[in-house]
């Protein structure tokens, strides 16, 4: 077995966290509505607390020290829920037009700062294993052979999710994505590390993040992390009813769940 995966198999949980993260909350939740109609699908409470608020806390758990949080849709009501908290320490990245997953990281490069960062999706929620996730992709991660590196869920045990996967994922780690008509084993779960100087070789001002792990994949630098928890697709108000009954099932009642943070004064 190479060193990198062994790594993936066996993670570290002693690696150094990124400090920096960037929360990506900027999206109109299409197929959110009606709730999204009236509020940001970040802000959409499932298990008791806004879908921002788990992302925010499982980062500040981990030790990140500063987010970034980009807004469009409704971006006031992020910008006044946000207020006062400390920890992570937040930034707000106004989109003035929506620029899409990869077009906000871009736009926020002066807040990111030049080491790797966690890029987070506002709208997942995931159950940790025995590791936290976060922690767990920070002990994976390996610049020498890696400029981005994806949590991945098995799409047959991924809550909610019906689709035809992502990408395959070699025993070292490495990604390819599905060829089209293919199925895959593997869905992205919403969070990964990423090198920021990736995207100042992109001059467009609105894409996907795809594009640059399209790119990664070619020079055979996409790796993947399989998630070891629980991870639900919360992406209707059906499936939010979902994901709330379950997280009150017994086996789900113990497992670790963020709870809301309040705002300090």
């Amino acid at each position: 077995m190479s060193a990198s995966a062994a790594a993936v198999a066996n993670p570290a949980p002693t690696a150094s966290v990124p400090h920096t993260a960037m929360v990506l909350a900027a999206g109109l939740g299409l197929r959110m509505r009606p709730l999204t109609l009236t509020r940001p699908k970040p802000l959409v409470e499932v298990g008791g607390a806004p879908l921002l608020d788990h992302a925010l806390n499982r980062l500040a758990e981990s030790g990140v020290e500063r987010a970034v949080v980009n807004t469009h849709h409704l971006g006031a009501m992020i910008e006044s829920h946000l207020a006062g908290r400390s920890s992570p320490a937040i930034t707000l990245s106004p989109e003035a037009d929506l620029l899409e997953t990869g077009g906000g990281v871009r736009h926020a490069l002066p807040h990111l700062g030049a080491d790797p960062i966690f890029v987070v999706n506002a709208d997942i929620l995931w159950l940790d294993g025995p590791i936290p996730a976060l922690k767990r992709l920070a002990a994976t991660w390996d610049p020498a052979v890696m400029d981005v590196l994806l949590l991945m869920m098995p799409t047959v045990a991924a809550v909610g999710y019906d689709g035809p996967g992502d990408y395959h994922m070699e025993a070292d780690g490495r990604l390819r994505y599905r060829a089209e008509g293919e199925l895959a084993p593997f869905v992205f779960a919403g969070v990964h590390i990423v090198k920021p100087e990736l995207y100042h070789a992109i001059t467009e001002n609105r894409f996907s993040n795809l594009r640059l792990w399209q790119q990664a994949e070619e020079a055979g630098r996409l790796y993947g992390m399989r998630h070891d928890g629980v991870w639900f697709h919360v992406g209707t108000p059906d499936a939010v009813e979902e994901v709330n009954t379950l997280l009150g099932h017994p086996i789900l009642h113990d497992a670790k769940l963020s709870q809301p943070r309040k705002a300090e004064p």
